[in-house]
């Protein structure tokens, strides 16, 4: 059916009401429990203690269950303001023959031995802002704000696994190398500058997306590829030497690059995703003298749209297609793969950026009552969409009609112009899943469907400020499943293929559970992927603040 300008304009428009829509089908949230003790300081546990088995744990699980996330909010008198500041704590729940233990440590960062040694924070981070050292003088302390602050090496967001060995990661250009064992702080590794939390590895290739300023302060994003290392006398190179910038990519606006946090990759193409969430760069040269911590700098602005920067990843070349949507953010994508000369890219996805800075830790501990659910039901709800690119747009290729052709799939792509492509989303959920405030942290049976055609993917629900619910999503129905018990917060649930699986669903899902109800009231839940019911679980009696990205590490 043809596609006329006016219907292009309706579309846009439509989407624009999307984070209202979604906020008046979601179900007012009344009586939120209070969560305070979710982001509070807790001790380490650096030697493995037993855990108590409740069912069954599967026999055939062997390996470790890593998790990563902010632990200590506050070092003397000072605290920590947002929930991404605080010092990175490691987990580690071991399973081998239905037994689990579990142990824990800091990372022993630059930035947490330094506000150790000084018992006060003086290294930055995304939210709090390092004051001057009050021993020096004055004119010290004056011209230390036209310092520009280092980048901290605080990686409390997720672990990432390349050439056998395992590093934790945060967005700035530094990763730890760790012991996924005892989770002993190895050797520093420094990238070339601010980087994604969440790379990708594709035969030992390890991808990822970082800034930087080029000539006349224009912005670049560079598409990273690392290489496996080289052998030097028998032995591996443990470092990322071999970095390699794959392509450049000159931000849309050079003054205002944008946030990031991932991206997607199918089998040949890297989509580095442009969004409307903005850094000043004349207010990040300037925020040091005026005291305002990083995520100040950043701010949504939906005036721009949203750039699909698409990126061969074997060759490095660019599209000439610009590939744009109307203005939303994402965090995390779900899946990408190719089919039938189309990319397919699912993600969750939201139209305010804001909700990236409500996170501070003074929102996070609002006592419960009218003023927590006020702020809550106040914010937008991230939802499951798919996007569509036509990978082959030609001068020739018409600019009246949906682009898309794949069957029962509802996005649209149309050609605006010259090289101009326009895109709308599909939404992959149906109105049951409001009855969770929508989702995040998705994972799928990565180690047989990522980058290609799939079925199912988990996800946590957000009936509160942090994740209140699993949830398995079926594309094909759009119908959902849910483990869901009041008081108890699941983190990102982790996929663990059964051995010899024949089914995509086919294994277990894991996650830590944490409820702020009871003291010391912790354990690693294991449900059954393909019914999504429990199978087992493993009590721990210690506390575990709400944490972000894992893994599991199989022994072999």
């Amino acid at each position: 059916m043809p596609f006329r300008i006016c219907d292009i304009r309706k579309l846009e428009h439509l989407s624009s009401l999307s984070m209202e829509a979604s906020k008046k089908k979601c179900p007012l949230a009344m009586g939120l429990e209070d969560i305070a003790p979710l982001v509070r300081t807790v001790e380490e546990i650096p030697e493995p203690i037993t855990t108590v088995i409740k069912g069954n744990i599967p026999s055939w699980i062997n390996g470790s269950f890593l998790r990563n996330g902010p632990g200590k909010f506050e070092f003397g008198k000072d605290n920590f303001n947002h929930w991404f500041d605080g010092m990175a704590l490691m987990h580690r729940f071991y399973i081998h023959d239905g037994e689990v233990t579990y142990s824990s440590r800091f990372l022993r960062s630059d930035s947490y031995m330094r506000n150790s040694e000084k018992d006060r924070i003086v290294v930055c981070e995304f939210g709090t802002m390092a004051m001057p050292d009050p021993c020096k003088n004055f004119f010290s302390r004056f011209l230390s704000r036209f310092k520009i602050p280092k980048a901290t090496d605080n990686a409390s967001v997720n672990f990432v696994k390349y050439k056998g060995d395992y590093y934790v990661s945060t967005e700035t250009n530094y990763m730890r190398r760790v012991d996924p064992q005892s989770l002993e702080t190895k050797e520093k590794v420094q990238l070339l500058s601010m980087t994604t939390i969440t790379p990708r590895m594709e035969l030992n290739i390890f991808y990822t997306i970082q800034g930087g300023v080029g000539g006349r302060c224009s912005f670049f994003y560079n598409i990273i590829r690392v290489p496996p290392p080289e052998k030097v006398a028998g032995e591996d190179k443990a470092d990322f030497s071999g970095a390699q910038v794959l392509c450049s990519i000159p931000a849309s606006d050079s003054r205002k690059p944008s946030y990031y946090h991932s991206f997607a990759m199918s089998e040949n193409y890297v989509v580095f995703i442009e969004q409307p969430i903005k850094l000043d760069l004349l207010k990040f040269m300037l925020f040091r003298i005026q005291g305002k911590s990083f995520d100040k700098v950043m701010t949504w602005e939906p005036q721009y749209d949203t750039i699909f920067h698409v990126v061969h990843r074997h060759t490095g070349e660019q599209s000439k297609v610009k590939y744009s949507a109307p203005p939303m953010f994402t965090l995390h994508q779900i899946n990408a793969y190719e089919d039938k000369g189309f990319l397919v890219m699912d993600m969750c996805c939201g139209d305010d950026g804001d909700v990236i800075g409500d996170f501070t830790l003074e929102n996070l501990r609002r006592g419960p009552g009218e003023e927590m659910d006020k702020f809550y039901n106040s914010m937008c709800r991230n939802l499951p969409r798919r996007y569509v690119l036509p990978l082959t747009v030609t001068d020739d290729t018409p600019s009246d009609q949906n682009l898309v052709t794949l069957p029962f799939c509802q996005a649209t792509a149309v050609k605006t112009g010259c090289g101009k492509v326009l895109c709308t989303h599909e939404e992959l959920y149906d109105e049951e899943l409001f009855q969770y405030g929508g989702l995040e942290f998705p994972q799928i049976n990565y180690a047989h469907y990522n980058a290609r055609p799939y079925r199912y993917y988990y996800a946590c629900g957000f009936g509160h400020l942090f994740s209140d619910s699993l949830l398995k999503m079926d594309l094909e129905t759009k119908k959902l499943k849910a483990w869901r018990h009041p008081g108890l917060f699941p983190s990102e649930p982790v996929f663990v293929p059964a051995p010899n699986a024949t089914e995509e669903d086919d294994g277990v899902v894991m996650s830590i559970i944490i409820t702020p109800r009871t003291e010391k009231s912790t354990f690693l839940l294991v449900l059954d992927a393909k019914t999504f019911t429990e199978l087992g679980r493993a009590e721990v009696p210690v506390n575990i603040p709400f944490g972000t990205h894992g893994v599991f590490n199989e022994m072999q």
